[in-house]
């Protein structure tokens, strides 16, 4: 066998290898890169949420799911309305000056109502405690753990923040905010777009 016959085969089982291991390689690299982008449900986990209010009544609430968090929508009745102003003097911060969240709150939000519409409360349903989920105490009235002269809201059960069914918290709480209230506009009286909302 030649000296060139040598070369020649051992060119080829070089070649051979060399793209066997770039494939093999390659194989390998395109699961592991995928794995960096995110998946189908953690892109819609970010994403805006639809949500279609038509069928909600006064005095009821709906609960949907936003970047992984509840956020409740009440219709509130024109009772639970009236007993806002004057709760004020009982909560920690009745005019939600503090903002301590990451969520920037809308200025049309910003009023005795902490809504867009005084009729519907959109507020994420966690506690600014510890993170726990507050229980609804709509009904006015006494109750256990509750005032005498509750006005109505929700009750953080772990260790007794109350809110309103503004989301404001009472003074002299665990909690130390208010509920927060997250971006959203309507796109009609009877369709909201959590998740977005107009500039103001």
């Amino acid at each position: 066998m030649s000296d060139q016959q040598v070369d020649k085969s051992k060119r080829t089982w070089l070649i051979a290898s060399t793209c066997a291991g770039v494939a093999g390689g390659a194989a390998t690299a395109v699961p592991f890169i995928s794995t960096f982008q995110p998946s189908e449900r953690a892109r819609a986990a970010g994403a805006a949420v639809e949500v279609d209010i038509g069928a909600l009544k006064p005095g009821e609430k709906l609960t949907v799911e936003w970047r992984g968090k509840p956020v409740w929508i009440l219709r509130r009745t024109p009772e639970q309305l009236a007993s806002l102003k004057a709760l004020d003097g009982q909560l920690a911060d009745p005019q939600s000056l503090r903002n301590p969240s990451d969520l920037t709150p809308m200025e049309s939000t910003r009023n005795e109502w902490r809504s867009i519409k005084p009729e519907v409360l959109v507020v994420v349903g966690i506690c600014s405690h510890l993170g726990c989920s507050p229980s609804d105490k709509l009904e006015p009235g006494p109750q256990p753990s509750l005032p005498n002269d509750w006005a109505g809201g929700f009750l953080c059960p772990c260790h007794g923040s109350t809110f309103d069914v503004a989301g404001r918290v009472y003074k002299n709480k665990p909690a130390p905010d208010n509920l927060e209230v997250p971006p959203y506009t309507f796109l009609s009286d009877s369709r909201l777009l959590i998740g977005e909302s107009k500039a103001g």
